[in-house]
């Protein structure tokens, strides 16, 4: 008769079981050593302080310093009372009122207004008497106008120069020039606007150059008149 083993007698069955146990048995008794901290006992601290003995040392006080005081200040001199003799005659100064009553008359002075001219640039279109050429003494009012500017352009034409800068580089406008005619017939720049500096430099030399003028009259004395007068500059 062959003999059979009881499936139930097999304790390899259960091996893997109590492998795990035993291993986590092991790792909680490795980590318990490992965590495990031994400290030293503490010595009771017995130890007094002798107060009194600290104490019983001496402590020298500060000597305060006696300063003298001051010596008192010397007496004042005794004033000396000069007697004087009451026979000098002394002049009272009379003091005159300066308050008035409605009877009195009071003198006023005459004031003289004196009219100071004040030069006060008047525009060429409203002046009464318009700045001329020497060309143009003797004309009519109404035809002085006309005859300024026509004698102004013929001095453009006459004395106007394209400057060569801004002709290589194909520049051209219009320069507005604001002059004034002074009260002795010369002429004074006021402001320009141009498109160039070279252009502006022109119109300027132009106008410098204008000859000089019968000054403009406003109730028959001289006064200063503006005029504003364009220059084209244009390349053909």
């Amino acid at each position: 008769m062959e003999l059979k083993k009881n499936p139930k007698a097999d304790i390899r069955r259960y091996s893997g079981i109590f492998f795990a146990f035993g291993l986590a048995v092991a790792s909680a008794l490795m980590w318990a050593a490992i965590e495990y901290k031994q400290y030293d006992k503490k010595e009771a601290f017995d130890y007094v302080m002798d107060v009194d003995d600290q104490l019983e040392e001496e402590v020298p006080m500060t000597e305060q310093l006696k300063t003298p005081p001051p010596p008192p200040p010397p007496p004042a001199a005794p004033e000396i009372i000069q007697v004087v003799e009451d026979e000098e005659e002394v002049e009272e100064t009379i003091i005159e009122s300066t308050e008035t009553n409605q009877d009195e008359i009071v003198e006023v002075e005459e004031i003289v207004e004196v009219e100071v001219p004040v030069d006060v640039d008047v525009p060429f279109t409203v002046i009464e008497d318009k700045p001329m050429f020497p060309q143009c003494e003797g004309v009519p009012k109404a035809e002085q106008f006309a005859c300024f500017k026509e004698n102004l352009d013929k001095h453009v034409r006459k004395t106007f120069e394209y400057p060569e800068i801004a002709q290589e580089m194909g520049i051209q406008g219009r320069v507005y020039v604001n002059f004034r005619i002074n009260k002795d017939g010369t002429i004074t720049i006021l402001n320009t606007r141009a498109p160039d500096k070279s252009l502006d430099k022109e119109a300027r030399r132009i106008i410098n150059t204008l000859p000089k003028l019968i000054p403009g009259k406003q109730r028959g004395r001289p006064t200063p008149v503006t005029f504003a007068y364009p220059i084209v500059f244009k390349l053909n």
